[in-house]
């Protein structure tokens, strides 16, 4: 037990801040203090389920599962501190993003939860990109909405409220129907110079449905949209109870606007400013770049959001992401619990992510010779320096490579002129032809042959500027194989 005088009085007089986040595979709540520093965690596992062909989470889930994680964390306060969690200064939500939850005038829910996991919505997304000239993902809620529109699903003339998973939460604790500005950029897109929903594109989608006769409007259903930093309402006395049934934790706690789990990454990555950069490995995996302005076009594979502070976002995502590694994980603690061991989830991933840091680094070759991905390492880009004598001890190329790898002056892209690459288990040896020994001056022609099926194609080598490479196997007959 921690009996740190400056932390117990941080928790008994309100001045810590309380954030919870619904992960795919994990419900988490930190309170931290005045230093920004944790002093108490709480977790609770959950799942998402396949039912009639969706991914899905119950909602009763979604409460037992919240208020199993605050006690875990309130359990941890009064192990750690000795006192009991009454109050907090702040609080805040954030959830996975996007999905479809629909509920009626009376707060009831529609149709069961879609997630941001199905990939229903095909159609949709396909039409909605076209007529607004911005790139609509399948997972979207206006996705979402359109789809049931187009499947002709009677719930949707019934629709009083569209929220995600956050939104959600947020209403059901403060009463407000308000989301941050990073969460609603997944529900339909936002124009940044105002920090709302794009009116023109609201316009076109209320023309698009309008011969449809229902009673809303897409701004009726939709959540108001608010910027970090805003005031987004109040821990209500059922929303206490909701979060926490023992009576102990105060209504009235300011409550921040409720985000994604987008935000929730660029804000621990520190990458919410303009020219940063983050990736995020969860149950999905996707790569975020804050951008300094509008893309100049369309471009379908990437999906434009916001931070929290409404900065335009490029993101390239992958809804599959560490699936697997979590089943792995899980295998792992099989086994050390069948051996006797103790340890909860937490300490088991740490554990292993910290091993991960201690290995010892894979040497790398300066020529594609061991994968297909070579092509972009710093070795295929002109002035791209490497160790070029180094390679993986599994894999073996023509000695003259290494050798001119060496002699020459360590330029990745000199070397490139007597190195090979491998395709089908076979070296293939490439050279200039005459049409790129012409450009040998310039920075581009010096640029090194791409993987083995494009330096095949000496046209369309010619076409990106780039000369055309002739490409033939080595004279000896012997292969040389992984």
């Amino acid at each position: 037990m921690d009996h740190n005088p400056t932390a117990v009085d941080a928790i008994v007089n309100g001045h810590t801040a309380l954030g919870i986040e619904f992960g795919s595979t994990r419900i988490k709540a930190v309170l931290i203090g005045p230093d920004h520093q944790p002093l108490a965690t709480g977790g609770h596992e959950w799942r998402a389920k396949f039912v009639d062909d969706v991914w899905t989470y119950d909602l009763a889930d979604v409460w037992s599962g919240l208020q199993a994680a605050y006690a875990d964390l309130a359990a941890d306060v009064e192990r750690r501190h000795g006192v009991r969690l009454e109050t907090v200064g702040a609080m805040g939500i954030s959830a996975l993003m996007h999905g479809y939850l629909a509920f009626d005038a009376d707060g009831d829910l529609l149709v069961p939860f879609r997630t941001y996991q199905n990939t229903m919505t095909g159609e949709a997304a396909a039409e909605l990109t076209q007529l607004f000239q911005h790139n609509i993902p399948q997972r979207w809620s206006i996705a979402h909405l359109y789809q049931a529109i187009l499947g002709g699903e009677a719930h949707v003339a019934d629709v009083d409220y569209l929220a995600t998973l956050a939104a959600y939460v947020h209403w059901r604790l403060t009463g407000e129907r308000k989301l941050g500005i990073g969460d609603a950029s997944g529900m339909f897109p936002i124009d940044v110079a105002t920090g709302d929903y794009d009116t023109g594109m609201v316009a076109q989608f209320d023309d698009l449905v309008a011969d449809r006769g229902f009673g809303w409007k897409l701004l009726d259903i939709l959540p108001e949209v608010v910027g970090a930093g805003t005031a987004a309402g109040s821990l209500t006395d059922e929303g206490a109870k909701l979060l926490d049934p023992s009576g102990t934790l105060k209504p009235g706690i300011p409550v921040a606007p409720a985000e994604g789990d987008a935000g929730t990454g660029m804000v621990a990555t520190n990458s919410v400013a303009r020219r940063t950069a983050n990736v995020s490995a969860g149950t999905s995996v996707f790569a975020m770049v804050v951008l300094e302005g509008p893309l100049k076009g369309l471009h379908e594979e990437i999906d434009l959001v916001t931070t929290p502070a409404g900065d335009l976002v490029a993101m390239a995502h992958c809804i599959n992401g560490t699936m697997d590694l979590s089943a792995w994980v899980g295998l792992f603690g099989e086994v050390g619990t069948a051996l006797g061991a103790e340890f909860d989830t937490t300490k088991l991933f740490e554990t292993l992510y910290r091993s991960a840091l201690e290995a010892a680094p894979t040497a790398a070759a300066c020529s594609p010779t061991t994968t297909s991905q070579a092509s972009t390492s710093p070795a295929s880009r002109p002035g791209g320096r490497c160790s070029c004598g180094r390679r993986p001890a599994t894999s073996r190329s023509p000695t003259s490579c290494g050798r001119t790898c060496s002699r020459r002056s360590r330029r990745c892209v000199s070397a490139w002129m007597c190195c090979c690459a491998m395709r089908a288990s076979s070296w293939t040896r490439c050279s200039p032809t005459a049409a790129s020994s012409r450009r040998r001056g310039s920075r581009r022609a010096s640029s090194p042959p791409p993987w083995t099926p494009r330096c095949r194609s000496a046209r369309s080598r010619a076409r990106e500027g780039l000369g055309a490479w002739r490409c033939s196997r080595p004279s000896s007959t012997r292969e040389t194989r992984r």
